[in-house]
Parts: structure tokens; sequence; C-alpha cells
């Protein structure tokens, strides 16, 4: 009889947020605790409701400040007393504080207004399946994003995970090129819901890129800091478009603004830092995520061979990349070693769909090994899919020192300074961070 009654419950849709021992229900303006009433004033309901909307992102002060009190002025000290009692109700680690910028809500959400409650778990369990990012777990992932939308079809971030989800299993190549299409369509309907959802936002953003449409993500993501200046997300997406559009210190600026605005955001400068030829701040930028090719590339540009080719080794001896990350070290180690042909060998064998700023970095091996017109030919093909490597690192990068003998290199930096500077003409004034 229990079991009947909690399947029953797991269907029900959901009214309210639910988070640890506490539900929040919005339409009724009420918190309680184990089912039992939590007294809340107004401007501490509307606070928490704020957060927990935007739970594991950061929320300005002056936004929240802006939401409790619209066109009144009142000081920081109000907005602070909220959050001080919302710690004696919630713990104190509930609400965690950004120094200077805000608060971010960091109890997990396990439940929200309007998703079937069985959905929402099922939503939860992909997310965490996804962060493991193998194979085997995005594809299960996957498979638990699909139960949950048969079940609540309007629930966009599940639309947008799910987005998310494909474009992974596309990149891994483990599927054809209908999981490109079925990424986008998931994007697609993620923001004809919710078009201002903001992890469908930031989650598009690699997709656009990676198939040639940087441009098309430049427009969008600066039309969304028109309205959302405050957004470090929309920044972040930033940071990787302007980079593909060959603008380093414009990328270099995004991801200043979006630290500015959330000190813990994690963006993509390691890859501009490199390409701009700063290859200690690259390694630094790098640095506490997981690693996989670039500071091992930064290490053996300012002459660490030694340690570039320790971490390829240990890093190729642990478990599997995919085909493109393993044949990116693979044929490095190989340049690093002086094993030229093989280096060549494992290029001309990595098939590359959908990685376009991956073919710079062969490029520079491509040249390192003297194959000139390999290089020259890997720069144009990464131009073509919707990587422009930056006219400066084509003039600086000391690994592209053959391909810039080449006959053809005027052509490649003829082609980078005219979209480049097609791409800087559509960059609008960006909003003071």
């Amino acid at each position: 009889m229990v079991a009947k009654e909690n399947s029953k419950e797991n269907q029900i849709t959901a009214k309210t947020y639910r988070f640890s021992e506490f539900e929040l229900h919005p339409t009724e303006r009420l918190l309680t605790r184990n089912r039992n009433p939590v007294p809340l004033s107004p401007k501490a309901f509307d606070a928490l409701l704020c957060l927990v909307r935007n739970a594991e992102h950061l929320v300005r002060k002056n936004d929240l400040i802006e939401t409790l009190w619209p066109a009144t002025y009142v000081s920081e000290a109000n907005l602070t007393n909220i959050i001080v009692n919302l710690r004696k109700i919630l713990g104190h680690e509930a609400i965690q504080t950004v120094s200077r910028h805000g608060y971010r809500f960091t109890l997990p959400v396990q439940g929200e207004p309007g998703i079937v409650r069985a959905s929402y778990d099922r939503f939860l369990q992909a997310r965490e399946l996804i962060r493991e990012r193998s194979v085997e777990s995005i594809a299960r992932a996957r498979e638990l994003l699909w139960l949950c939308l048969a079940e609540s079809p309007g629930f966009a971030s599940a639309w947008a995970w799910l987005g998310r989800c494909c474009w992974m299993m596309a990149k891994l190549g483990k599927d054809s090129s209908a999981t490109v299409d079925l990424a986008d369509a998931a994007f697609r309907r993620a923001f004809a819901i919710e078009p201002d959802l903001a992890c469908a936002h930031q989650f598009y953003t690699p997709v656009q890129a990676d198939t040639g449409k940087a441009l098309v993500a430049l427009s969008r993501l600066t039309e969304r800091i028109g309205r959302n200046p405050g957004e470090p997300e929309s920044f972040t997406g930033l940071v990787q478009v302007l980079r593909f559009c060959g603008l380093l210190e414009e990328s270099l600026d995004a991801h200043r603004r979006a630290v500015d605005l959330d000190p813990t955001v994690t963006t993509s400068v390691a890859h501009t830092l490199f390409l701009i030829g700063d290859y200690p701040a690259a390694i630094d930028s790098y640095g506490g995520r997981a690693g996989y090719y670039l500071d091992a590339a930064a290490w053996a540009a300012v002459g660490e061979t030694t340690r570039a080719c320790k971490l390829l080794r240990d890093r190729l001896a642990g478990p599997p990349f995919s085909e493109l990350m393993s044949g990116l070290m693979t044929s490095l180690l190989a340049v690093l070693e002086r094993r030229f042909d093989d280096a060549f060998v494992c290029m001309r064998n990595i098939r590359i769909a959908r990685e376009p700023e991956a073919l710079v970095y062969f490029a520079r091996h491509y040249s390192h090994i003297g194959a000139a017109e390999e290089a020259i030919g890997t720069l144009k093909q990464a131009a073509q899919s919707g990587f422009v490597c930056a006219p400066s690192a084509l003039r600086a990068d000391p690994w592209l020192a053959a391909a810039r003998l080449h006959g053809g290199f005027a052509e490649v930096l003829a082609g980078a300074e005219n979209l480049t500077s097609n791409a800087r003409s559509l960059c609008s004034p960006q909003p003071p961070a």
C-alpha cells in the first residue's frame, strides 16, 4: 500500500520547489519544513524564491535589491539582514556569498513547479551522468532525459540538457549526424518554451561555434547581454565565440567581464591565452580542470619538452579518450619524441568532423615537423569549418614557422584578416562590467 502511494505521489505534477527537508510553494507563498509551515517575511520569501529559481548560479546583489525593492532606494544592509535570516532557517551553507558580487543557492533542488516528480528525479540523475563525461554515462543520461520529457514535455531545462547530451555524443563520434540535428532540435524546443533559459543559451554556444555558426552565436549572445548584462554565462560563451572569430583580445576581455560578474566562473580562456602566446598564463588558467592536451602543448611551447612528454604519457596510459583527443595527444607526443613519421600517420588517420579549433593544433604539429603543405591545408580547413586562426597567432606562433615559409601562407593570412575584420564590425559595444 505504501509503495502504491509513493508511486502515485511520484506521478503528481509538482507545485513546489523541493530542497533538503524544505518545500517552497510559490503560488501559496509558503515555505515548509517537513510539511510544517516556516514563518517568512514577504521580502525574505521573495529573496528565497529568486535564489532557488537560480539555484547553482550567482544572483547579483543589485538584481536581488531590484527584485525586492523596485524603484526604491535601500541600503545593502537591508539585503544582508534578509540573507542572514534565511541562513538561520536553511543553514549557513545553503546560501553562498560571492564576495562583493552576490549570492548563490547551493542546496540541491529536487523538484520544481509544473514538473512531474519522477521526471525531475530522472533529470537530476541525467545531469550527474552527463558530468561524468564518459560515453556510457552520456548514453544513459540521454535515455533518462527522453523518459523525463515523455512525462513532462514542457520541461525546458530537460530539453536543453538533452541538446547538450546529444551534442556530446556527436562530438565523441559515437553516433550519426542525425544526433547533431537532434541536438539542434532539442535546443530550439527549449528556446520555444523558455526563450531566456540561461543554460540553453550556455549549452547552445559551442554547438553553433563548432558547426561554423560562430557569427550567429556572436549576434545571439550580444543581443542577450543587452537584455541581461549581469549574466556571466553569456560572457563565458563570448570567450569561445570571439576566439573562433579570430578576436583574441576581445575574447580575453569577455573573460574579464565574466569573472567580474562571477569570480568562480570557468571559461575557455586558456585556449585564448595559448593562441595569444602567453603560455604560462594558459597553463595557470588550464589548471584545476581535468588535464587533456592544452597544458602539455603549452609546456612544449616554452621548451619544457620532458615535462610535456610525461604529462602526455601518463594521461594516455589512463582511461581512454575520444578518438580526436587521443589523436591530439598521441601526435603531440610523437612530435616531441621526434617520431615525425608516426606523428604524420597519426594525424592523417584521424577523422575530424566537428572540432574546427582542434584543426589549428594539428596544423601546428604539421608545421613543426616540416610538413608545411599539410599545415596550410589544415589551417584552410579550420577556417572553412568555422574557426579563424587569429592573424596575430599566424604571424607569431613559433610552431607555425614552416607554414609561414609556404607559398600559400599569404592567402591564409589574408583570409584570416578579412574574416576577423568582418567579425569585429559585427561586435556591438558591450555594456560596462
